[in-house]
């Protein structure tokens, strides 16, 4: 693993992420707001890595590998964390529709990172790419996260009620990319 900055920033995701479940959990008024400033933080490195790498050069298979599952493990840890804090599950609109909207997202995450996996070992790798439409599912999750975490109003708006309808947007455009990329391989899920 070369040791450059896109790559330690990733690393340093994945640090955060125990950090994060910690701070969650922390007998606190003020641990979500915490868990929220180190999620964001984490959302910054992943956006900061990428563009280190591009403009510095130092794009790297190790980095390629290690940036997604740092992005799907912070995601998965705080949609966990979510859907399975009694208070939260009071605020949301329907617990049910709550936890199959994460379970969708959770689900997705596996389903084409086992279809990538599989198209690699066709050698076609390429024809399931991360598209556009799976970055603005990624920054879309990052962005209603911390709202679903911070729970509170902040400056007259209905932070918590946003979050929850960006997280279903967001699950939106989940189904839409994993279409994407299920039409991208089928050619070769077709073949006999």
């Amino acid at each position: 693993m070369p040791w450059n900055a896109p790559n330690i920033l990733t690393l340093l995701r994945i640090v955060l992420i125990p950090l994060f479940v910690i701070a969650y959990h922390l007998p606190h008024p003020l641990s979500h707001k915490l868990a929220t400033g180190i999620f964001i933080l984490a959302a910054v490195t992943d956006w900061l890595d990428g563009y280190l790498a591009r403009r510095l050069e130092q794009l790297s298979p190790f980095g390629a590998f290690l940036d997604p599952v740092a992005d799907k493990l912070m995601i998965a840890a705080a949609l966990i964390l979510l859907v399975s804090d009694p208070q939260v599950l009071s605020l949301v609109v329907d617990a049910r529709l709550f936890a199959f909207v994460i379970l969708v997202i959770l689900g997705r995450e596996i389903a084409v990172s086992a279809l990538r996996e599989w198209m690699a070992e066709l050698g076609k790798r390429s024809h399931v790419a991360v598209s556009l439409i799976g970055k603005i599912k990624t920054g879309a999750q990052m962005v209603a996260i911390p709202f679903l975490l911070w729970q509170a109003p902040l400056a007259g708006l209905p932070i918590f009620r946003i979050g929850e309808l960006l997280l279903y947007v967001a699950a939106g455009l989940t189904l839409w990319s994993m279409f994407v990329y299920v039409q991208a391989a089928w050619p070769s899920l077709n073949q006999r």
